[in-house]
């Protein structure tokens, strides 16, 4: 009686047939590699990883987190499984055959070299953790803080160089500009870095222009870029920077004189930070490279510990540590790196234990707009510094003061004042003009008569600045509209002036006294105002309400005395007298 074969030996026999073989469970034979193709496969394998390194351009350091990741997840880990089975292959083999107790040795200690480099890695990430005993003080102290006082180390408000628009604005007022530039606009575009500086003593945002495509590249790549943009943000005036000789190295270049391939490959040890594009006092283009140090463990801790200087049009490189950077550079030390090392400060000033539990005298900068930190800069003895306010660890909707950090040298200032955060102050500005749906800009910190304050632009929905707000941080309430920096400080004065805010010289003015010739009532962008002459007088008075309130006593034929501060069309009153 013929039976039907198991699925063993079905699977058998097309074993056989597969491999040649008539024994079943013989192993197929594999043809070792040849000489000639064990060379050929090398090379590749060495050509495609100096491409990939090309490519990505890691930064060989042993602080470097990315490169640890990619050596023990791609390399080590591999190898550790590949020793081990070995290792085990030859264990087995080893109880009856000499030369396999050989081999087990010899793989065994392969085995114990990928060990042991991932266990350096996860010491040391261990190590850098802020929980690590030790660890919490050392974060605190990334960043000294010293306390100041306000009216003693901000100067009091030079209008002339006040930021009046944000960093959206001038990318308007750039592109505007650009778009004037028959020559240029076909071939490039303007960068959207915009790197504010302070460039011979006013605030201004510069960024270089770009190819507009690869073709634009290959046609204009000799010659290199031939200018750049700056927008002075107090005045709003905005001009396209010419140069004698174009900018080489950018980071629109595709190739090796991209920026940061080409400081990555001629600095291949470098942990760089946040690259700024920075013109000096002369205006000639530099790109500002930070490198950056860990100091604890092995990742913890980053700072900036010198800066590398290359020049846009020659890609030459100068070293500088961060104590000896020269004083054109303004942004040795990036904005969030400071923030961050502040936070640190704050969190785990009295250790890792406290800033999770009980939280006591726990602090933190106050959070921005959209989930980002919020925060504004301030041209200061000429250098850029970071401003933001600071608040407890609840984030609340007010503050304990104030930081501002010199992004040059991370001199670091706090003033205490409390008040209200950013937020409220920009939702308090808006309310004021909430009929016309404007935005406002995040808040820039002045000093108006001692007062700390917060002065910010509202924009309308294209994006252009249509009315400026100043808001006392201490007392929120007091928020001044003007159509001009000017009237929405005079409005702002007698705010502070009818609320005793404000003696001396802060509360005088010119002096008129005469006959009310007329008086009327206007609502300004629904703000009350009361409006009157004196007979024989050119000047048209504004009374704004409730600063003034005693206007609203006033009739035509009444001789009156009022304190103002001179305006153009009209001069606001901070003080009547009958």
């Amino acid at each position: 009686m013929q039976t039907n074969p198991s699925w063993q030996e079905v699977w058998r026999a097309m074993q056989n047939r597969r491999h040649g073989s008539g024994k079943s469970g013989d192993a197929p034979s594999r043809k070792p590699l040849s000489r000639h193709a064990k060379v050929v496969l090398t090379i590749v394998v060495v050509l495609v990883c100096a491409f990939l390194y090309w490519l990505v351009h890691p930064a060989l350091n042993v602080h470097s987190a990315g490169l640890w990741f990619f050596v023990c997840v791609f390399v080590m880990l591999p190898l550790l499984i590949h020793f081990h089975g070995k290792m085990r292959s030859a264990s087995k083999r080893a109880q009856t055959d000499v030369a396999a107790q050989s081999e087990e040795r010899r793989y065994r200690v392969l085995f114990s070299i990928p060990v042991v480099v991932i266990a350096v890695w996860l010491v040391g990430a261990l190590a850098s953790a802020t929980f690590f005993p030790g660890n919490a003080q050392r974060y605190a102290n990334v960043l000294q803080t010293n306390d100041y006082d306000f009216t003693a180390d901000i100067a009091q408000v030079d209008y002339s160089t006040i930021p009046v628009i944000d960093r959206d604005s001038a990318i308007l007022l750039g592109n505007r500009t650009m778009g004037t530039m028959a020559d240029y606009v076909s071939q490039f575009e303007i960068s959207d870095l915009y790197s504010q500086i302070a460039y011979q003593g006013r605030p201004v945002r510069v960024s270089p222009l770009g190819y507009a495509d690869f073709f634009k590249w290959v046609t204009n790549r000799r010659s290199g870029l031939p200018a750049y943009v700056l927008v002075d943000m107090a005045t709003q005036e905005t001009q396209i920077v010419r140069l004698d000789q174009g900018m080489l190295y950018s980071q629109s270049e595709p190739f090796n004189r991209n920026i940061e391939r080409y400081m990555q490959l001629t600095h291949p040890t470098y942990l760089f930070d946040q690259f700024s594009f920075e013109v000096d006092e002369d205006g000639h283009p530099w790109w500002v490279c930070p490198v950056q140090k860990r100091t604890i463990g092995l990742f913890g801790g980053t700072t900036i510990d010198r800066v590398v200087l290359c020049d846009a049009c020659t890609g030459e490189c100068s070293e500088y540590a961060t104590g000896d950077v020269p004083g054109w550079v303004d942004r040795a030390y990036p904005a969030d790196l400071l923030l961050t090392q502040y936070n640190w400060s704050g969190r785990y000033i009295h250790g890792w234990w406290n800033s999770w539990i009980g939280q006591s005298g726990v602090y933190q900068v106050t959070p921005g707009t959209e989930n980002s930190l919020g925060y504004n800069y301030l041209v200061k003895d000429n250098d850029i510094w970071v401003y933001t306010g600071v608040t407890s660890a609840t984030s609340d909707n007010s503050i304990i003061g104030f930081v501002l950090i010199n992004q040059r040298t991370s001199e670091s200032h706090f003033y205490s004042v409390a008040g209200a955060t950013e937020t409220s102050a920009m939702n308090s500005a808006e309310g004021q003009v909430q009929n016309l749906g404007y935005d406002a800009t995040f808040p820039l910190l002045l000093n108006i008569s001692d007062r700390p304050t917060y002065f910010m632009a509202l924009k309308d929905n294209a994006g252009l600045v249509k009315k400026y707000a100043m808001i006392d941080i201490e007392r929120y309430q007091n928020v001044a509209i003007g159509d001009t920096v000017s009237e929405c400080e005079k409005s702002y004065r007698a705010l502070l002036s009818t609320n005793g805010l404000v003696s001396g010289d802060d509360t005088q003015g010119s002096t008129a006294t005469g006959t009310i010739s007329h008086i009327s009532e206007a609502v300004i962008d629904g703000n009350s105002h009361f409006y009157l002459t004196l007979a024989g007088d050119g000047h048209i008075y504004d009374c704004p309400l409730p600063a003034m309130m005693e206007a609203v006593a006033l009739t035509e034929g009444q001789t009156v005395t009022l304190t103002y501060q001179e305006g153009s069309p009209t001069s606001t009153v901070t003080a009547i007298e009958r």
